[in-house]
């Protein structure tokens, strides 16, 4: 897909607009982007701004404002930094129909282990704050390309087991791939979690080391599927694929430490990721997947 000139004019005088400085755009540079969508830094003499933009295959089928949504409501806390959002919205070039997210520029490197001792605390701070009273959020959103569903709902076992589980185990039912009864799995797992009812936290919600950096010495949080649930579901994603340094555990346990019994619950957690995994992009995620729902079910039965 390549996106013209106009377009970048288009953008140019949102981000002025949005920005209340000039920017007229005198480079852009591709960079590397998710599956979803592509991705460039923009500038002119003295500004630099990073854009995700992608094709829309209708008007109403956009995702790069339920992105930009999480990270503002990330930033609002001030217990955890993301790039600030600049402005979005959508154009139409060519007779084509684009959406576009633009954000702060950060250069990005990788740190030492006190910087993840902080980023431990700063995320136990986000997930200390109150976050109301309800489980889900606003609006549905995106775990990668997968709608994340957000349904409020006041009982934790109950959410996750349906708006989760639930809902994954539907979305690999209509690919052919059905391995359990799912209202007999998801029974069992709301049963499991019935006397879990944590506080109810704003979490990143796909929180692994892809989507962490730090700018200098500063830890930031990118690429949310934010939702407001068990903190638990945080850590245990940054447990699944490659744990983060251990001075990042050290960081929040001295914060606001885990409770013991997060162990039992923590492969039920990242069971959500891996069945996202597995509905994305096949392969041996799903015999992985497959093979954790089975287990799940010896497990809980």
């Amino acid at each position: 897909m390549t996106i013209q000139n106009t377009m970048w004019q288009f953008i140019s005088e949102q981000i002025s607009q949005s920005s209340g400085h000039l920017f007229v755009c005198q480079n852009y540079q591709p960079v590397a982007g998710g599956d979803t969508h592509q991705c460039a830094v923009l500038r002119d003499d003295s500004r630099r701004y990073f854009v995700k933009y992608r094709q829309l295959p209708s008007p109403d089928n956009t995702e790069l404002d339920a992105e930009a949504d999480g990270l503002s409501a990330l930033a609002a806390t001030g217990a955890i930094h993301t790039p600030s959002v600049i402005c979005f919205g959508t154009l139409q070039e060519q007779q084509q129909q684009f959406e576009y997210l633009v954000l702060q520029y950060l250069k990005l490197s990788q740190r030492k282990n006190e910087d993840w001792f902080t980023f431990g605390q700063q995320l136990a701070n986000l997930h200390k704050q109150p976050a109301g009273s309800h489980y889900g959020w606003s609006r549905d959103n995106f775990i990668g390309r997968s709608v994340q569903v957000n349904s409020p709902c006041d009982n934790w076992a109950s959410f996750f087991a349906e708006s989760r589980i639930g809902v994954m185990l539907e979305l690999l039912a209509r690919q052919g791939h059905i391995w359990c009864n799912i209202d007999v799995c998801t029974t069992r797992i709301f049963q499991f979690l019935s006397d879990h009812q944590p506080q109810v936290s704003l979490l990143h919600g796909d929180l692994w080391s892809g989507n962490v950096g730090f700018h200098h010495t500063m830890p930031v949080v990118f690429d949310p599927a934010v939702y407001r649930g068990d903190r638990e579901t945080d850590i245990a994603m940054t447990e699944l694929f490659g744990k983060l340094p251990r001075t990042f555990y050290e960081g929040y346990e001295d914060t606001w430490p885990l409770d013991k019994q997060y162990p039992q619950r923590r492969s039920l957690y990242q069971l959500y990721h891996i069945l996202n995994h597995a509905v994305l992009f096949g392969g041996h995620y799903l015999q992985t997947a497959r093979e954790n729902i089975t287990q799940l079910n010896q497990q809980l039965c």
